[in-house]
């Protein structure tokens, strides 16, 4: 089994990644700098199955991912108007969990064969999720989901950027399928869930394999779909075009072929970086987002052409925001105050619309620090600084657990 750990991991970590290796066929896996404790997986963690698959890996947020573009605009153009520029963005585009688009998107996603998938698990499932779907697409979420306006500081190029998964359709395709796993009904209540909760597995090549597998590329083909969109919505507010695209999944289930055999290669909040393939990885809102590209080399290999997703979380959102009290909506306790995180931001040249302070600069590790744990293995070809970051406000729940 090849296993590489990149960084310094907490014990919670580390025994959690060491238990999904110990779990089911397993060729190998790979936690990555940014790796923290998660829901069965860990954060940044990637485990290679032979023949199987994991929708506890996978995790609630199928197909989280980053699209960023590079505009023809330059920053002296837009940056008297970023303000109002924000304000739009915070206005025009739907944010927060359970949010409807305010806009109807017809989409030929719509009419993908994959649909039959919840066709065969029953028809009111299939109807409640698909309207769902067409409700939310183009909507944003809440927890660590974003739209950025960057600027290349050596050219002045504007960048925009997002980072945001399927909606509500893949938290119930994820709870669904994780119900059939275990013998229950597809939208039966799930018990109570365990942080150490081992893998969920299901072979690739049974029924239920396929059936999960289809709808993971469906949910997958949705995330896509938001994304597109709301990068178009953004490049309309500026006035921009788009001359250069970087856009991929980090929640998601790859089946690759690694030294010469196919396997199914579950990252969660990892990024795949195979010689060549670009990847955006996004630093909190006090630091810089970057352009990568895998290397073609050894030790890219045998991380499994995974890489980092992130700045990757230190402070969990109740320990720096305090615990919340849902009838008053107030949070209490928490170790990074508003005023801080606001000096924070505004010392860091950032127009913020919405983000609480579990979403601060002082939650995140450093970027640069877990970028150098992976130098062997990617190169960074872009270095993009956050002028302007639009998220949920502060206090939305956030219901996924990776």
């Amino acid at each position: 089994m090849k296993k590489k750990i990149f960084g310094v991991h907490d014990d919670n970590t580390l025994r959690q990644f060491e238990n999904c290796l110990r779990a089911g066929q397993v060729a190998g896996g790979v936690l990555c700098a940014d790796g923290h404790y998660g829901y069965s997986q860990p954060v940044g963690g990637v485990i290679v199955y032979d023949g199987q698959i994991s929708p506890s890996g996978v995790g609630y947020d199928i197909a989280c991912g980053n699209k960023a573009v590079r505009t023809n605009l330059k920053w002296s153009e837009i940056e008297k108007d970023l303000p109002r520029i924000m304000d739009e963005i915070a206005s025009s585009i739907s944010f927060g969990v359970g949010m409807k688009n305010m806009k109807r998107v017809d989409h030929k996603l719509f009419d993908d064969p994959d649909w039959d998938v919840f066709k065969e698990i029953g028809k009111q499932e299939h109807d409640r999720l698909k309207k769902l779907a067409k409700d939310q697409l183009g909507t944003v979420g809440a927890g660590n989901h974003f739209v950025d306006v960057l600027v290349e500081k050596e050219t002045g190029d504007v960048w925009i950027a997002n980072h945001f998964g399927s909606r509500g359709f893949g938290h119930k395709t994820a709870s669904g399928f994780l119900n059939l796993a275990s013998g229950r009904g597809f939208s039966d209540r799930a018990p109570g869930e365990s942080m150490e909760q081992a893998p969920t597995l299901i072979d690739l090549n049974s029924e239920m394999g396929d059936l999960y597998y289809r709808a993971m590329t469906l949910s997958g083909k949705y995330a896509y779909a938001g994304r597109n969109y709301v990068i178009d919505e953004v490049l309309s507010i500026l006035g921009a075009t788009s001359e250069f695209e970087v856009h991929n999944h980090h929640n998601y289930a790859w089946k690759e072929t690694h030294f010469g055999k196919e396997y199914v290669v579950v990252r969660k909040g990892a990024t795949p970086s195979a010689p060549g393939q670009l990847g955006f990885i996004g630093g909190s809102m006090g630091d810089v987002s970057v352009i990568v590209r895998g290397k073609g080399n050894e030790a890219n290999a045998d991380s499994f052409f995974s890489t980092v997703h992130g700045a990757g979380r230190i402070m969990s959102r109740t320990e720096a925001a305090g615990r919340m009290n849902w009838k008053t909506r107030t949070r209490s306790g928490g170790k990074i105050s508003q005023e801080r995180m606001d000096q924070a931001v505004q010392k860091y040249g950032v127009e913020l619309r919405g983000g609480g302070t579990d979403e601060s600069p002082f939650v995140y590790r450093k970027l640069r620090d877990v970028l150098d744990a992976h130098e062997e293995t990617i190169d960074v070809l872009h270095i993009l600084k956050p002028v302007g970051v639009c998220m949920a406000g502060a206090n939305e729940y956030d219901p996924y657990k990776d």
